[in-house]
């Protein structure tokens, strides 16, 4: 197992992949990346996070059955892990204790 460092990429896409469960596949969350953020990604920059994120054990991941939609290729589905969603867990904790550190002030302009 890779180091457990998440980057703000790969936590977009460990988030999506949770969101979507069962259904988590490369093209369904890059779709669902850009109709949640409106960031257009790239397939294979989907494709390269989600195997860190296996390689990590944030993800697990398996093969669905063949579709002729598909040409006869099956689908590599994925699925949050314990660790994954551990992971989720620490880096929204994290970004809460320091949001709510930010004095309450104005942040007017005048």
């Amino acid at each position: 197992m890779k180091g457990t460092y998440l980057g703000e990429f790969e936590e977009l896409v460990l988030l999506t992949v949770g969101a979507l469960y069962p259904e988590a596949y490369g093209v369904a969350v890059m779709d669902e990346i850009k109709n949640e953020t409106g960031r257009s990604v790239n397939i294979s920059a989907v494709h390269s996070a989600m195997r860190r994120l296996d390689e990590k054990g944030f993800v697990r991941s398996e093969m669905g059955g063949a579709t002729n939609e598909r040409g006869g290729r099956r689908k590599r589905y994925f699925e949050l892990t314990a660790f994954g969603k551990k992971a989720l867990d620490d880096a929204q904790s994290l970004r809460m204790k320091l949001y709510n550190r930010i004095p309450d002030i104005s942040l007017g302009t005048s």
